[in-house]
């Protein structure tokens, strides 16, 4: 019964998700920004070829080539204010802003692969085990017209070719299909994570409260590629807070100058929601002066004077991928609450189950492990879930059953 359920087609995982935004590789940094400011989307995906009008004279060698196009990887707000972030980057933002956005796709790791739509639940588990970290799915749309359909839409705005559009398979996706079924499971399931070896307990995000902001930039990247967050801890190792991608990708890209400015703990609270307080926008302000930041100041100073743009991160918790979290909360809190910024946490002897609900019911890849006093444990995330379910297929000797036979 496990196996039938594992052996399900990915496009039943992918029903009724919307079809993925594009960008060129060839696009800048600015265009990746407004796209992301104009649309609802926490990512834009960027492809080997141009999404864009061709000539008549161009058409024929235009749908060859998209025969052949492909995503390289996404690209969103936070790693746009990570960019901005660099010394250089924050002495002039404008100029940074006009690099080519491919400075921001990962040169190393297998970041984005492509799956068939009639591939099974445990090849796209594999995958993930294996380390890759987005899978892009086709979704048929078909007709004979197809191809003239390509080239009479604005494919800058969506990715169409080859008669498909696409969309991601994230881990949230597998992860919610498999709870949906959670009984085939329950010997694993109900165990505590600390008995089935899920607690990643080594090289664990996190910097001390009083630390320079700009030291959490290093793991910000790491995160942003592993779907997780930052963690702040005070002197006794007890987790206060975080500082997560999921937060950043509300914000506008002034932000920057806070992370360049501030420590950690004061970044928790200028992001956190409603907006940063008036006394640290202006200890910003007088940091920016005293390294005569002029550029980033001058950013600043445009976007406090727009109140459509202002230096603040949204709150809301429909965001595809959640929202971000500062204060630490118990197992158990009403769901209302998530809409102020919330570490969420549970315990080494929590069941597995429970901690996948968790994550599931907030949005999130990754539910923080504290002990009893709130010391910084570990941490555990949907690619280690998937990995208890994956070796429970093996040891009831349905792997080769699952298997595909080489094509």
């Amino acid at each position: 019964m496990a196996a039938s359920l594992l052996a399900r087609e990915v496009s039943d995982l992918c029903l009724g998700k919307p079809a993925l935004r594009s960008l060129s590789v060839s696009a800048t940094v600015g265009d990746a920004l407004t796209t992301l400011k104009r649309s609802r989307d926490n990512y834009i995906s960027f492809w080997n070829c141009n999404h864009g009008h061709f000539s008549e004279v161009d058409k024929v060698d235009a749908v060859a080539a998209l025969d052949d196009c492909r995503c390289v990887g996404k690209v969103c707000v936070a790693d746009i204010i990570g960019f901005l972030c660099k010394e250089e980057n924050l002495s002039n933002p404008g100029i940074a802003l006009q690099a080519p956005v491919s400075v921001l796709i990962p040169k190393t790791g297998d970041f984005v692969r492509h799956l068939e739509s009639n591939a099974s639940l445990v090849e796209a588990m594999d995958l993930i085990l294996e380390g890759v970290q987005n899978i892009v799915i086709p979704m048929e749309i078909g007709g004979k017209n197809s191809r003239k359909k390509l080239l009479q839409n604005n494919l800058s705005k969506s990715t169409f070719h080859n008669g498909r559009q696409y969309c991601w398979l994230t881990q949230e996706d597998m992860v919610r299909y498999v709870v949906n079924s959670i009984s085939l499971f329950s010997s694993a399931a109900v165990n505590p994570i600390n008995s089935l070896d899920v607690i990643n307990v080594q090289d664990i995000p996190a910097v001390h409260y009083d630390d320079p902001a700009s030291s959490a930039l290093p793991l910000l990247a790491k995160c942003l590629e592993m779907q997780t967050s930052v963690a702040i801890i005070d002197g006794d190792g007890k987790l206060i807070g975080e500082i997560s991608p999921y937060t950043l990708n509300s914000c506008d890209e002034d932000v920057a100058a806070a992370i360049a400015t501030l420590s950690a703990g004061e970044l928790m609270a200028y992001i956190d929601f409603g907006g940063p307080p008036e006394d640290l926008i202006q200890l910003v302000k007088e940091r920016l002066q005293e390294r005569k930041l002029v550029k980033a100041l001058e950013l600043m100073e445009d976007d406090s004077g727009n109140s459509s743009v202002s230096s603040s991160c949204s709150s809301s918790s429909d965001d595809e991928f959640g929202v971000g979290r500062s204060v630490v909360k118990s197992v158990g809190y009403s769901a209302r609450s998530v809409k102020r910024s919330e570490a969420i946490v549970c315990h080494p002897w929590s069941s597995l189950v429970a901690v996948m609900i968790q994550a599931l019911a907030h949005r999130m890849n990754y539910v923080w492990v504290v002990e009893e006093d709130r010391t910084l444990f570990g941490i555990v995330t949907f690619a280690g879930m998937m990995k208890i379910f994956r070796e429970t297929i093996e040891d009831h000797d349905l792997g080769k059953a699952l298997k595909k036979s080489p094509t």
